[in-house]
């Protein structure tokens, strides 16, 4: 049994993004433990590159936020799964402020091997998601993380349009694979 972490990058609750999270949570909480993190519930500030974490003791950031706490969640995680809408070819900013405070030595004591992907977007262009599967796997080869698997959503604009396609249940079947 796994510790599975899903990240949701979306400030609209109930939208799209967070039907995916939960359909997935829904399947890898069958053989794990899983807990859903959604930005909309934290106050997370940008990171301003200023390195003083790498001085710190315990590598905390200077910033007095909500981050602490996500630091600590993600510190029994053994699977992360980002969920993200995807608003102009990027991960939404106020998940991209979480992702950049991981700039930090305290990443080095996060036991996660798995990363995995949840990615829903209005436009049906084929390369809608690259830029964002070209940082994932960076990510993946930089921190030698297993891919965990990948649900794609093309075409869902308003909340509620991943309920009229298979997404949920690709979402669902991506958690049940989850081990």
């Amino acid at each position: 049994m796994s510790k599975i972490i899903v990240l949701v990058g979306s400030m609209r609750k109930g939208g799209n993004t967070d039907l995916l999270a939960k359909a997935f949570a829904k399947g890898a909480g069958k053989n794990n433990t899983v807990e859903i993190i959604s930005v909309a519930d934290y106050k997370v500030n940008p990171c301003i590159g200023c390195n003083s974490c790498f001085k710190r003791e315990g590598n905390e950031c200077f910033q007095n936020d909500d981050m602490s706490a996500i630091y600590g969640k993600l510190k029994n995680a053994d699977i992360l799964v980002i969920a993200s809408p995807v608003y102009f070819y990027g991960i939404s900013a106020q998940l991209k402020a979480v992702v950049d405070r991981l700039h930090t030595p305290m990443r080095n004591e996060f036991k996660i091997k798995k990363l995995g992907l949840i990615l829903v977007g209005a436009a049906v262009l084929p390369e809608l998601f690259d830029s964002i599967k070209m940082q994932y796997q960076l990510v993946l080869n930089f921190f030698h993380l297993e891919d965990a698997g990948m649900v794609l959503v093309r075409g869902a604009k308003d909340k509620g349009d991943v309920t009229e396609s298979k997404a949920l249940k690709e979402a669902y079947d991506l958690g049940l694979s989850m081990v």
